[in-house]
């Protein structure tokens, strides 16, 4: 007898195959990450096709067979609709959709990865939403998700020598994990000045208060300096660790 399973799925991305088929790649609630088949999806008479789609939080049913799972059912559950009207909005979903690929290649259950999931596309969804801030949703997805997966930077000291930060020389250093002082920057001529708004920002950003977060005044020059520690910490993540794919094989990015 085969056996179905059930469960809440978040989809972050598709892909078409044959002539009427789709692959999804979905973050579950009771799983983690599942790729998983959906036959003849893309025929207008599919009675799946209204159920799943990108960036749809669906309740989905699958068997597993000898080689790939196989949606059998699908039902939405919530479509985040202002994100696709919007192409800035949808292009900062696809950024978190493909954050969340490039950092989870392997079944692994994770309920406040999926929290996270929900919580930053209703975030990202908000009608109003201020423009300014839609990066920063993506920002406080990145952060903390490398938070989640065990790459938290040390914020509130330097991650050196221990001691109290001087607000007035505060370093970020990519290779050490945190902030870090001036006499220990020293040790890492890659290391990056920053100011106290960007501790500030993290700070809030991992005690994960977006009602704090979204309301805050954060000038041009330290919006620019976050988005840039934001992404160089992620590529300096990724070029030095490895991750797995779903069959177990290491994949180094």
């Amino acid at each position: 007898m085969t056996t179905r399973y059930k469960t809440l799925a978040f989809v972050f991305k598709k892909n078409n195959v044959n002539e009427a088929d789709r692959n999804f790649s979905v973050f579950t609630e009771s799983f983690g990450r599942l790729d998983i088949f959906a036959k003849a999806i893309r025929k207008n008479a599919s009675k799946l096709r209204s159920g799943m789609d990108v960036f749809f939080v669906s309740e989905i049913e699958f068997v597993q067979g000898k080689i790939k799972k196989t949606l059998t059912d699908a039902v939405v559950v919530k479509k985040f609709s202002n994100i696709p009207q919007d192409i800035r909005k949808f292009k900062i979903a696809n950024e978190i959709g493909e954050t969340l690929d490039n950092f989870i290649k392997g079944e692994e259950k994770d309920e406040r990865i999926f929290d996270l999931l929900t919580e930053s596309f209703s975030n990202l969804n908000d009608k109003n939403l201020k423009s300014d801030r839609y990066l920063l949703v993506y920002y406080y997805f990145l952060w903390n998700i490398l938070s989640l997966l065990g790459y938290c930077p040390e914020v509130r000291e330097c991650n050196i020598c221990h001691q109290k930060l001087d607000p007035r020389s505060i370093y970020f250093s990519y290779k050490v994990g945190g902030t870090i002082c001036k006499k220990c920057s020293v040790k890492d001529t890659q290391a990056k000045v920053i100011n106290s708004d960007i501790v500030k920002i993290l700070r809030l950003i991992f005690q994960k208060d977006w009602g704090i977060i979204s309301k805050l005044k954060i000038d041009q020059s330290s919006q620019k300096l976050f988005g840039e520690i934001s992404r160089n910490y992620q590529s300096y993540i990724l070029s030095s660790h490895s991750f797995k794919d779903n069959f177990g094989t290491t994949v180094r990015k």
